[in-house]
């Protein structure tokens, strides 16, 4: 029996709006707005990026290298860099001798727990026109401290393979965690040295900067700045966020009023993390980049914190990284309006990027956090950030 069209016109409308409706349900999101819900609803990266707001300094012939009186404050470039990994070292001061250093020709301070080799100095001193520096840890701050167990330290080093934490096997990461920690600044060579930018082999840098960023900080008053923030493996701070609490209910004196507490503590985004992490939301700034003021590392309220923490001993028996350790000291002891996002600098780490909407940037795809599986996406804690903090 033949249907009637109208009753054919029905039905296929039916099947159209079924079909939508699927498609809204499992259709594939955007990956560069994932993760970003309520004011939030898009990556900022994706809107136009200009410089920041307040004072800036630019290039001139005081910033050439090798003279005395010089526009340059008291601020280097760090690294801490193995031999072996000269060639991303290379790599990754290309990238910043071209968008921003041969500007300004800030030092380099390279740092080694063994002696730099002759061909690690005559290949970076050939990438840059400024002064390099080759630097030795001393052992004390290098070393396992005394009063670690090796016998815990084994027993804990099994828990973190069974529970499957990246580089839980491998002491010098543990020790490059610690001194990265509480420990570099302490080096002779940085004793007269307030400010550095963290920079680490293979990273890369997409955008001209044509400001001097150690003059922005010091100018506008900020302790630190970041590029990303993301989510840390709960698995490998247990018990960071419970001795946080030991400390700070010894001290409440060193809390900020201005404090970002709530990014600490959030729990709605990744009930999971702030679960397994006893109270702690596990976001942090991703020191691989970082640019900061050493007043703050060396301010009583950290150095308590610290030396709290080195005992407490989960740089070795589990293993807490510098993001979380710094990023938690942050959000407590600073004003929250002293850290700043530079969303102008372009900047990549495998696998996640940083990259503005600005004519300045090359070979990175705005908006974009990262090129690997797109379940990645929920690791960026940005939103948390802005929501509880601004984008200042």
């Amino acid at each position: 029996m033949a249907i009637a069209r109208p009753v054919r016109a029905l039905g296929l409308a039916a099947i159209v709006m079924w079909i939508f409706f699927l498609w809204q349900i499992f259709a594939p999101s955007d990956p560069r707005t994932q993760g970003y819900s309520g004011p939030y609803e898009r990556d900022p990266n994706l809107d136009p990026t200009g410089e920041p707001e307040g004072t800036l300094a630019r290039a001139s012939d005081d910033y050439a290298p090798g003279i005395k009186a010089s526009a340059r404050i008291n601020a280097t470039l760090l690294a801490l860099v193995r031999n072996e990994e000269l060639k991303g070292m290379l790599q990754s001061m290309e990238d910043l001798e071209r968008t921003w250093n041969h500007k300004f020709n800030y030092p380099w301070t390279f740092f080694n727990d063994v002696p730099f080799t002759d061909e690690f100095k005559e290949k970076t001193q050939a990438m840059t026109k400024a002064e390099c520096r080759y630097e030795l840890i001393p052992k004390e701050h290098w070393e396992m401290p005394s009063w670690i167990s090796q016998d815990l330290y084994q027993e804990s080093i099994k828990v973190l393979e069974e529970k499957k934490v990246q580089y839980a096997d491998k002491l010098s990461y543990h020790q490059m965690c610690r001194w990265n920690s509480g420990m570099f600044y302490k080096h002779p060579a940085l004793a007269d040295t307030q400010y550095y930018w963290r920079v680490e082999p293979n990273v890369h840098f997409f955008c001209d900067v044509d400001y001097d960023v150690f003059r922005y900080m010091q100018d506008n008053n900020k302790t630190y700045g970041f590029t990303i923030n993301l989510y840390d493996s709960p698995d490998s701070i247990p018990t960071l966020w419970p001795e946080t609490l030991k400390f700070i209910a010894e001290h409440p004196e060193h809390i900020h009023e201005n404090n970002a507490m709530d990014w600490l503590t959030d729990k709605v985004r990744r009930p999971d993390h702030n679960k397994k992490a006893h109270g702690y939301s596990t976001c942090h700034f991703w020191s691989n980049f970082e640019i900061a003021d050493m007043r703050f590392w060396r301010s009583k309220a950290y150095e308590d914190y610290f030396n709290h923490l080195d005992r407490a001993g989960g740089f070795f028996y589990e293993r807490w990284g510098d993001a979380p350790v710094h990023s938690v000291a942050l959000g407590l002891f600073e004003d929250s309006s002293r850290i700043h996002w530079f969303r102008d600098i372009g900047y990549q780490h495998i696998p996640f990027f940083n990259c503005p909407n600005s004519k300045k940037c090359r070979g990175c795809v705005t908006g974009r956090l990262t090129d690997g599986e797109s379940f990645l996406h929920r690791e960026d804690c940005r939103p948390n950030w802005f929501k509880y903090v601004g984008m200042g």
